[in-house]
């Protein structure tokens, strides 16, 4: 039988990295790309990197990548014979798969009944259920009266998962633990659905204490053949969303690996599906599973399965979807090696992972080579802004073991400098040299457990980076000095090395980081420095600071390479050791402080949900007062302290900026 062609053009109904990642498949086999973008998006990268791109409407998901009669449009004005979805927005969208074949459009997916059959997580467990694949117990049933779900999760026994019927990413999850923080979890759950699914609908599941997260790539073509491609471990998560992923799973046998292929391959077969979807299963540290859901898309992270088996997903569902048969047969895959991936998110770790927004003034991620591998969605100058998911990119390293793999992430990591918006990288290399993932003892609880080494003080700057800071600083500023003197002749009143008629002065740096100022004297020059600590301790540094800010420095028989770079008032460090970044206080300013006292402004730009204290009202500490969404995430703004609430500054359904005096808050004396 003669091969189907490939299409010549393919639209791409996404954006960001996801978007980038699908261009560059599609660029290697030849095929034209077109992109589709928002108001918000007109410079993206996405947009940049594709052959054609067509503008869908304002920065509102709804209004622009969620339009599906739009993006159908935009493919038949510009020839295009097939659309990818990516992963999100309509990628399991039963009813844009339909409209795109009722245009005469290929969706690179799986026909629009898989999609229906296990878009509902309650549809899908039954059907399941009856292909022999183990269940976790629980209620997915229709019935959604808030009573009688809390009687089935009474029933059930706390702790309960409440999961959106619809849903994935993370988003409409929480965990029970009592009974009495079941009715409001539940609410939290339907309303943060409803706004990223359309669907409020959920199910209630027994929470496995201590599980694994470990999910099945599974795809199918329209010639009847179904393969796994091994397992994805996907354990390390923060509010059930992934934030590591490594293939093989550690620890996996061979025997278990076959069961949970085998029991995968049953639920594409079940569904009569066709390309990319995963198959997710919770594990029991007695070696049981039980079926979670299937994603009929492709993950984000594909990539640890791309690097360990050597191939192209996005290629495999570009075939599947022309109508070509899948590229191997099952006995013709296996693992080589260990890939580990991580998730760069422009969002502040140390602030309950909120999200951060603004212009990324300084982007430099670790070269590409058979080791590492980048997934990026944006440039350097490129915009976060609070309409989308604020990844910045995923980067994935391969070694032959997981021990090598773990090495090469903790450099790659080191090598990142970001700076414009707060980042999770730091974070990140902290987690991945915690005890636990270190060792592999993996479950969905390991960053809780690991709290103690993940926090931010844990993390607070050491005395070699207050150090370089002030050395950074002082080295700029006479560098600065020494150009704007360039023209004049030389005088030692121009000079800017300390130099003094009575004597070397010392100049003073001063630095804070967070809660902390330290004041440093510097002198010197030259390449060789002087530095005396608020501890009043001695330091001897000696080196180049370049004026671009590269910086190689021996501080106390220390060598150390980086980047220095001041952006407003602050001064970034980048080296092996760490990414610190200090703000620069103005001695001019004054110390007025927040007129509003204890008054609370919004974290985040984002949408008020709910207001919930009502004006007038003696409130305890951390008790709830709002709930903002952001990103089609939820978040509760608590009380800082004991005390009253005098009023509120928003009202339900406003949009606010970041900083906006929500709460006027007055603490309890």
């Amino acid at each position: 039988m003669p091969t189907a062609p490939l299409f010549s053009k393919v639209l791409i109904a996404n954006r960001g990295e996801i978007a980038c990642r699908i261009i560059a498949s599609c660029q290697r086999l030849g095929i034209a790309t077109v992109a589709v973008y928002s108001a918000a998006d007109a410079h993206a990268r996405h947009v940049r990197l594709a052959d054609e791109a067509v503008h869908i409407g304002p920065a509102a998901a709804a209004q622009s990548y969620l339009r599906g009669e739009a993006i159908i449009a935009a493919a038949l004005a510009c020839g295009a014979q097939a659309i990818h979805p990516g992963y999100g927005f309509l990628s399991e969208n039963a009813g844009f798969a339909r409209a795109c074949a009722e245009a005469g459009i290929t969706f690179i997916g799986p026909p629009a009944s898989a999609i229906e059959a296990m878009g509902s997580k309650s549809a899908a467990k039954a059907l399941m259920g009856a292909a022999g694949v183990p269940l976790t117990p629980g209620y997915h049933g229709d019935n959604q009266d808030p009573a009688f779900l809390q009687q089935q999760a009474e029933a059930i026994g706390f702790p309960v998962l409440i999961k959106a019927s619809a849903g994935g990413g993370g988003k409409g999850m929480r965990r029970v633990d009592d009974a009495a923080d079941f009715a409001a979890a539940l609410a939290s759950c339907q309303r943060e659905a409803a706004n990223a699914f359309g669907d409020a609908r959920v199910l209630v599941e027994k929470y496995v204490l201590s599980p694994r997260h470990i999910e099945i790539q599974v795809f199918a073509d329209g010639h009847g053949n179904v393969v796994h491609l091994f397992e994805r471990d996907c354990s390390v998560q923060r509010r059930h969303q992934k934030v590591l992923e490594e293939a093989p799973a550690p620890g996996m046998t061979a025997e278990r690996r076959a069961a949970m292929g085998a029991a995968a391959v049953e639920a594409a077969r079940a569904v009569g599906y066709v390309g990319a979807g995963t198959v997710e299963f919770i594990a029991a540290p007695d070696g049981a599973f039980y079926f979670m859901e299937m994603n009929t898309r492709l993950q984000v992270e594909h990539p640890v399965t791309e690097l360990v088996t050597g191939l192209d997903l996005v290629e495999w569902q570009l075939r599947v979807a022309a109508g070509q048969p899948l590229p191997r047969t099952q006995q013709q895959l296996s693992i080589s090696g260990h890939a580990i991936e991580a998730r760069l998110y422009a969002e502040d770790a140390d602030r309950g992972f909120l999200p951060s927004t603004g212009t990324i003034a300084h982007l430099r991620l670790p070269a590409s080579s058979a080791h590492v591998r980048i997934d990026a969605g944006v440039e350097q100058g490129d915009v976060i802004s609070p309409y989308y998911d604020p990844m910045i990119a995923k980067l994935i390293v391969w070694d032959v073991d997981r021990d090598a793999a773990l090495k090469r992430m903790d450099a790659a990591l080191a090598a990142c400098q970001i700076a414009g918006v707060t980042t999770n990288t730091g974070f990140l290399r902290r987690l991945i040299n915690t005890a636990s993932f270190a060792q592999a003892r993996l479950d969905t609880a390991l960053i809780e457990r690991e709290q103690p080494a993940l926090d931010a003080a844990s993390a607070a700057a050491p005395t070699l980076a207050w150090a370089l800071a002030a050395t950074c600083l002082h080295a700029s500023q006479a560098a600065a000095a020494g150009a704007s003197d360039s023209a004049r002749w030389p005088s030692p009143w121009h000079s800017a090395d300390s130099w003094r008629s009575h004597g070397p002065a010392q100049w003073p740096a001063v630095l804070a980081d967070g809660q902390q100022t330290q004041r440093w004297l510097v002198d010197g020059g030259n390449g060789q420095w002087q530095l005396l600590g608020p501890d009043q301790q001695r330091h001897q540094l000696s080196g180049q600071v370049r004026a671009d800010g590269q910086f190689s420095l021996q501080l106390d028989h220390r060598r150390l390479h980086g980047q220095a770079l001041r952006l407003g008032d602050r001064l970034h460090l980048f080296c092996a050791h760490g990414h610190w970044s200090f703000q620069l206080p103005d001695p001019l300013a004054g110390q007025a402080g927040n007129a509003h006292g204890g008054d609370l402004k919004a974290p985040m730009p984002g949408r008020i949900v709910s207001l919930l204290a009502t004006p007038g009202s003696q409130v305890s500490a951390g008790q709830a007062l709002l709930v903002m969404e952001a990103m089609k995430m939820e978040h509760t703004v608590h009380a800082p302290s004991a005390g009253t609430v005098n009023g509120y500054r928003v009202s339900a359904e406003q949009q606010v900026a970041e900083g906006t005096l929500l709460v006027d808050f007055a603490a309890s004396a």
